[in-house]
């Protein structure tokens, strides 16, 4: 599969407008040297702080896209890009499904999806999170998607790995989950060394403070958190305090304004108190969901055009207040378009 150069920025700049040998990946737009990638490189942590290439805290804040399988006519560079320039959105998550007609099913059509949505990213100038979106550990079938992943944008900077979303609470950490990562990173880290690799943790990834307490002990791996605002409150907060104070590093790749199973009611206020402790503690938040299924977390209204230019109109409530929120953390889009 064709390949970024390592490092990728230096190579650009040094080929500069040189056309691309025919084993390239598709030629990154010279607007994205000025991007928040190429100001912060690859991410990596450093005790219990995600960082930057050059050593500094570093907060994402994005969305993520629904299940690949359900709503994949947004994973497309034309979203994305909007998401980036008039949402201002430094993040976006592939949500790449594994099971239920996902990858299991169709691995091709799914790593196609995850590539359209990379690629995408990787024009506006963004990072990504490359989700493998199962409840279920499916470790044979991971191992071979995140091979083929990581193989193709091996250096790549934008790339983030998320290696098993929400692991259900009947697996438990020692014996199922931990094992699990080490071989799915490991696998990754075969064909791209410097990866930054977010892992899931038990029930939901509710359970941070135990994985913190038996960690992965590896470089550059953060713990995934996940919330939803009108369900998880101080008391989660407490776990993730713990997590922190244990070592780990947090990483809340997917959120809602919403009750956990992603409808109403929407609790502002509470999403707001989230958006306060994770800029408090430097915690990137990425947002459930940029699609238009017929739910309150939605953050478009159903019959949204999937390739942006979305008038407020087409924004549900929750799209509102996630779009609002990253237009106040940015006084620009994070590209010179």
């Amino acid at each position: 599969m064709p390949k970024f150069p390592v490092p990728w920025l230096i190579a650009a700049i040094i080929i500069g407008s040189a056309q691309a040998p025919a084993t390239a990946a598709p030629p990154v737009p010279a607007a994205a040297f000025s991007s928040i990638v190429a100001r912060h490189g690859r991410l990596q942590v450093s005790g219990n702080r995600v960082v930057d290439a050059h050593g500094k805290p570093v907060t994402l804040r994005g969305m993520s896209l629904f299940w690949s399988q359900w709503k994949p006519a947004f994973y497309n560079a034309r979203a994305i890009r909007w998401i980036a320039t008039d949402w201002h959105a430094t993040a976006v998550r592939a949500a790449v499904a594994a099971a239920s007609g996902g990858y299991k099913n169709e691995p091709a059509v799914e790593t196609k999806r995850a590539e359209q949505a990379i690629d995408g990213a990787i024009r506006a100038g963004i990072y990504v999170v490359v989700d493998w979106h199962a409840h279920d550990p499916m470790p044979d079938e991971a191992v071979r998607f995140f091979t083929a992943i990581a193989k193709r944008y091996r250096g790549v900077p934008n790339l983030i790995y998320e290696t098993w979303n929400e692991p259900l609470p009947k697996y438990g950490w020692a014996d199922v989950i931990k094992p699990y990562h080490q071989r799915v990173i490991a696998a990754i880290r075969a064909q791209d060394p410097g990866a930054f690799v977010v892992a899931g943790t038990r029930a939901w990834d509710q359970e941070v403070a135990e994985a913190a307490a038996d960690p992965l002990r590896l470089p550059n791996v953060a713990y995934a958190l996940h919330f939803y605002a009108a369900t998880h409150k101080q008391d989660l907060r407490d776990k993730a305090n713990a997590a922190l104070a244990r070592g780990g590093a947090l990483f809340v790749t997917e959120y809602g304004t919403t009750a956990a199973n992603g409808d109403a009611p929407i609790d502002a206020a509470e999403t707001q108190t989230w958006w306060d402790w994770c800029d408090a503690h430097g915690i990137s938040y990425l947002a459930w969901s940029l699609s238009d299924k017929a739910e309150a977390s939605a953050a478009l209204k159903p019959g949204a055009s999937p390739d942006g230019s979305w008038p407020a109109a087409q924004l549900t409530t929750s799209g509102t207040l996630m779009r609002n929120h990253l237009l106040a953390e940015t006084a620009a889009p994070p590209t010179d378009r």
